[in-house]
């Protein structure tokens, strides 16, 4: 099993959208958000993500085609859960 920490940035309608849940149904991935700030109009949310490298890979490959920015998170972006 992987983890990766995601850095996902949304802009305009794609903020409505609910793209983490989605992105858990649709794959084969536990997600967790570590971090987030979202707005009316644009926002972003540090994600951990974890299962097979392939199967993270889809599933970030698909958040990309729904409009959504993919970054890996940097090392200041990820805060871990008490």
């Amino acid at each position: 099993m992987a983890s990766k920490h995601i850095r996902f940035t949304f802009e305009g309608e794609q903020v409505k959208r609910p793209l983490i849940y989605e992105l858990g149904h649709e794959f084969n991935v536990v997600t967790n958000i570590r971090m987030a700030d979202v707005g009316q109009t644009t926002g972003w949310v540090i994600l951990e993500i974890e299962g097979d490298h392939d199967e993270i890979d889809r599933a970030l490959n698909w958040a990309r085609e729904q409009g959504a920015r993919v970054d890996e998170a940097t090392l200041g972006d990820v805060v871990e859960g008490g």
